[in-house]
């Protein structure tokens, strides 16, 4: 495989075959039958689309989900032929597009169905049916929404009801009240679907933390987002450790200036930072336009195998640490990853900047090259720039 070239010293690494791995796990922990539908929306959450989901259909998943149209007819451009799903919202206007494409699309309004049959269609259209049992979002809440819905799909024959699903908003909680509640409404809303629906549909009702830690509840297939990139989807999961998730994704750059500093030396943008003695301070080229955001300064990064402090307001493109000791130029720096026996990992980012750990790679930018690894080796570069 040909190689794209980049020229700067940060890099996101994505280790595929520990995306596999998490797959495969998983896997053997649902029961006979239940399928696999990899979450590749965002980019795949910041580790690259592409290159995911073929991954993940190496792996064993049925098919794909994402949030936009947009996202599901760049993977058809890239020749992925699997079932793609879109689960948030598409243009009544363009769901002849999505059934040229043979992407499935999310349908909840009975105004959504009218509006999409005045648009001629060439090819029938694939409906996942939303229930709204709790998470607030999109989907049916009532039995007479879903009558009128119902009634429109069953009397055009360009609409196929192919599943039936919903989401849990708590899954991942030590504390059930909450996805107790989401269940019943799940089973008085899917009980009266199957008294009034009588052709046969797939159902999926289950995300990452479900999936994990109730996989004797699971239907036809579970749709695998944050855990098969190797993160726990809350702390308590983390805790239960239902499988042993591989973290896939990390960030690395390199030291290009070193200096020491006399006491009373001020560093970055407004001067927040001042050495109270002799101090080296290193500079790292990547910043808040490669998505390490201002929020980041006082947060740790790994040189040399140890903990070292980012120092000052982090610029849009580099910012400064505090080291130990002199190194030389080119010392590798971790940002997220391993050095020896320490990690830095995507929650203890999360944790510095009060979010979760979906957010952290997602919010790695673009213009960070991404190099996919297999087995310890490069198998592709990709370069936005």
């Amino acid at each position: 495989m040909s190689l794209d070239r980049y020229y700067r010293d940060s890099v996101a690494e994505v280790n595929l075959t520990a995306i596999e791995s998490n797959i495969l796990q998983l896997k053997k922990r649902l029961k006979p039958g239940t399928g696999v539908y990899a979450v590749v929306k965002a980019d795949a959450y910041g580790h690259g689309d592409i290159q995911v989901a073929h991954t993940a259909l190496e792996a064993g998943a049925r098919g794909l989900c994402v949030a936009l149209l947009d996202e599901a007819l760049k993977l058809r451009q890239e020749g992925i032929e699997a079932p793609i799903l879109v689960m948030g919202w598409t243009r009544p206007e363009d769901a002849w597009l999505a059934a040229k494409e043979d992407i499935a699309v999310t349908v909840f309004q009975e105004e959504w169905l009218l509006e999409a049959e005045k648009h001629p269609f060439d090819h029938p259209l694939s409906i996942h049916l939303k229930l709204d049992t709790g998470m607030g979002r999109i989907g049916v809440r009532s039995t007479s929404e879903m009558d009128r819905v119902l009634a429109v799909i069953d009397r055009q024959p360009s609409f196929i009801l192919q599943s039936v699903f919903t989401h849990f908003a708590t899954a991942d909680e030590e504390e059930k009240s909450y996805f107790s509640h989401q269940t019943k409404r799940w089973e008085e809303l899917f009980g009266h679907f199957k008294r009034e629906w009588s052709h046969p549909v797939e159902v999926h009702t289950s995300n990452s933390a479900a999936s994990m830690r109730f996989p004797e509840r699971m239907d036809h297939f579970v749709r695998f987002g944050i855990s098969m990139y190797g993160l726990y989807p809350s702390t308590h999961v983390k805790r239960e450790r239902p499988i042993d998730l591989e973290p896939a994704f990390s960030l690395n750059s390199r030291l290009i200036h070193v200096k020491r500093l006399e006491a009373g030396e001020s560093i970055s943008y407004g001067a927040t930072y001042t050495t109270e003695e002799e101090e080296w301070i290193g500079t790292v080229p990547l910043g808040y336009a490669d998505g390490w955001i201002r929020k980041l300064q006082g947060m740790e990064v790994l040189v040399d195998g140890k903990r070292q402090t980012i120092v000052g307001r982090i610029c849009m493109d580099q910012f400064m640490i505090r080291l130990d000791q002199e190194y030389p130029i080119g010392t590798k720096v971790t940002l997220i990853g391993n050095q020896g026996n320490q990690e830095i990992s995507a929650d203890d980012v999360a944790d510095h900047l009060d979010t979760i750990n979906y957010e952290v790679p997602c919010m790695i930018s673009s213009r960070v090259p991404r190099v996919y690894l297999r087995n310890g080796k490069m198998t592709e570069i990709r370069n936005s720039l």
